[in-house]
């Protein structure tokens, strides 16, 4: 039986509900993918998309992880040589963050295939370079003296959705212009339009302006990073008296509650003692009521991150 609230719970934008729904009704198990660059350091806001990947094959779905090497090669993001090292590293880091119920691919298991280079030549035909460039807003390296390479990169994913046969497509918020261009373009090439689901973007520890990056350390937390390094990080991090652009509650929405379920928070007699929490809601409402304190806020997260992320420490021996 699948579990459609598991499948839509934490998620930016569903496109579109209506054929999500239909595609659940279909009487096989619907396929799921996300793809990801294997460009540096795995952090928490990556996490999130791991997360909902979770979610899915917990709900019922057939789970594919893309591990995109040669669309980082493209991207200009690695020699081949260092990307293949950090597809081992990122596989591990999955696999500690509890994604063990997936198929597992390489972009260069099937990306040199006939019938693969016959899809980007069609889709190419079908694509003007400002589209394709537009498309790549939120994802290329250094847009403004693009190459060829990153031109292509955008008709490969979407190529990747029909040669994984995919049903859903998922990734983070950046990733929406290349979907709605697949969208468009897929039944053109004969194959399906497929469901889009985007995850929320965690924003930078230093607050709102910016995403979590792999290439910016200040702005996030590796999954393998060490517990009083965590600490130290979100100590730091800008946590406003307010929802919007918190990272400090945007780790419990998306990482801390769906995974624990509820959170403890320690605090003396004074303060208030103990309390539990049994959903993000109700920690979210102390918070901005100021029952909660930050500084309770922010060491309870560091010290359930950190509780988190102790498989990953043990998966790639740190």
């Amino acid at each position: 039986m699948i579990d459609e609230t598991l499948i839509k719970r934490n998620t930016a934008e569903i496109v579109t509900v209506e054929e999500l729904d239909a595609r659940l009704k279909e009487n096989r198990t619907p396929t799921t993918y996300c793809g990801y660059e294997t460009s540096g350091p795995v952090h928490i806001g990556t996490m999130v998309a791991v997360m909902k990947q979770i979610d899915y094959a917990k709900a019922g779905l057939k789970v594919k992880v893309l591990f995109a090497d040669l669309h980082t090669l493209l991207n200009k993001k690695g020699t081949e040589e260092w990307i293949d090292e950090m597809v081992v590293y990122w596989r591990n880091c999955f696999e500690g963050l509890g994604l063990k119920n997936a198929e597992y691919v390489r972009g260069t298991d099937f990306e040199y295939d006939k019938e693969y280079i016959h899809d980007i030549l069609q889709l190419g035909l079908l694509t003007t370079v400002n589209r394709a460039m537009r498309s790549m807003q939120e994802v290329a390296r250094d847009l403004e003296n693009a190459h060829v390479s990153q031109m292509i990169y955008p008709l490969m994913q979407i190529a990747d959705i029909k040669a994984l046969d995919v049903d859903i497509a998922h990734g983070g918020m950046e990733q929406r212009k290349i979907h709605m261009l697949g969208r468009e373009l897929l039944p053109q090439i004969g194959y399906k339009k497929p469901v889009c689901m985007h995850t929320p973007l965690l924003v930078s520890l230093q607050g709102p302006g910016c995403k979590m990056s792999s290439s910016k350390p200040e702005t996030m937390i590796k999954v393998d990073e060490k517990p009083e390094d965590i600490k130290n990080k979100i100590n730091k991090a800008y946590c406003p008296l307010e929802k919007e652009g918190n990272p400090v509650l945007q780790m419990y929405e998306y990482i801390i509650f769906p995974k624990l379920g509820s959170v403890d928070v320690k605090r003396p007699e004074k303060f208030g003692g103990d309390v539990t929490y049994t959903s993000y809601a109700e920690l979210e409402s102390a918070y901005l009521g100021k029952t909660l304190h930050a500084m309770d806020l922010k060491n309870t997260s560091a010290e359930k991150l950190s509780e988190i992320l102790e498989p990953v420490r043990e998966k790639v021996g740190k």
